[in-house]
């Protein structure tokens, strides 16, 4: 799938780059000659992590980057495929690939503090894969430069519209198993028909900003940090609130219930905060899940030599 959407852009930015050949120049340096359009390849590595219901900061759960946990943060790589119009507006299709993770034991030195999240002992992993078509816009490449005046630093904004998939998984006596079919909150269950099941691929909306820096006129280096805002609050299958245990007999075969039974209530025993009853908050539904990247990224750029 990811090489069929990289395929049509590939090709439109490939016309866009034989186009420059004849288009007019607009600056010249000590080598190159800045065209209407370029075209650029690169990749990255950085830095992947979440905001979901799960883990998180000391303290009750908080919004956005107020629960944030430097713990959490995992690697990811990139590929990426760029055309840009005189340096100043350019769409871009990538492809990013990472996982995320949060757990609440995390919060055991805090657990005091957290009313509850460090005692409801959940956790959750997921590999993401994330394309997005997006455009970046250079500020300060909207005016024109002449001979050797072109800044080599360009801060831009990126945004667009992304598509990713994920599949949260949870351990049990050391095996790692899919969260999504065992319906945990009882999504689809005739019981709670107000539950749908989520899709474990959905549409993203990414917003991020980023620095741009020419090495040289062929080379390009961002350092880009990208944000992408969720339509689903289960990328850690936790959302909303704790089901009768005996739905899941009910509806999953015996040996999934079982399963099921025991991920959806992980409470420790013993602790101040003993919830797990069918009603009993088990997630936070107003609040949808997200996750960002953190990006070095190295392009190269196709440009015509001066004859």
């Amino acid at each position: 799938m990811l090489k069929r959407a990289f395929l049509p852009v590939m090709i439109f930015c490939a016309l866009l780059s034989t186009r420059s050949a004849h288009a007019q120049y607009y600056f010249l340096n000590d080598r190159y000659y800045g065209q209407d359009f370029t075209f650029e390849l690169g990749g990255s590595v950085g830095a992947m992590n979440a905001f979901t219901d799960l883990g998180g900061n000391k303290g009750i759960g908080k919004n956005f980057v107020k629960d944030f946990n430097l713990k959490n943060t995992r690697p990811s790589f990139g590929l990426y495929a760029l055309a840009t119009y005189r340096e100043a507006i350019g769409v871009r299709l990538e492809g990013t690939f990472g996982s995320v993770q949060a757990y609440d034991s995390i919060l055991k030195k805090d657990g005091k503090s957290t009313f509850g999240r460090y005692e409801r002992n959940l956790s959750f992993r997921s590999r993401i894969t994330d394309v997005q078509l997006s455009f970046e816009i250079h500020p300060l490449f909207f005016k024109m430069y002449s001979e050797d005046e072109a800044p080599f630093f360009s801060p831009y904004l990126v945004a667009g519209v992304g598509y990713f998939a994920f599949n949260p998984q949870a351990q049990l006596n050391g095996k790692w198993y899919d969260l999504q079919p065992l319906r945990t909150e009882g999504q689809g269950f005739a019981q709670y028909p107000d539950r749908k099941p989520y899709k474990l691929s959905q549409i993203n909306i990414p917003v991020g900003v980023g620095l741009r820096y020419e090495l040289t006129p062929s080379i390009y280096t961002r350092l880009e940090v990208v944000h992408r805002f969720l339509f689903t609050d289960y990328l850690d299958d936790v959302s909303t609130t704790y089901i009768d245990p005996n739905a899941f007999y009910l509806n999953l075969p015996p040996n999934l219930a079982s399963i099921a039974e025991q991920m959806h209530n992980r409470n420790l025993p013993g602790s101040g905060y003993q919830t797990g009853g069918p009603g009993d908050q088990r997630g936070d539904s107003k609040d949808k899940d997200s996750y960002f990247t953190i990006q070095l990224k190295f392009g190269f750029v196709l440009r015509n030599e001066p004859r």
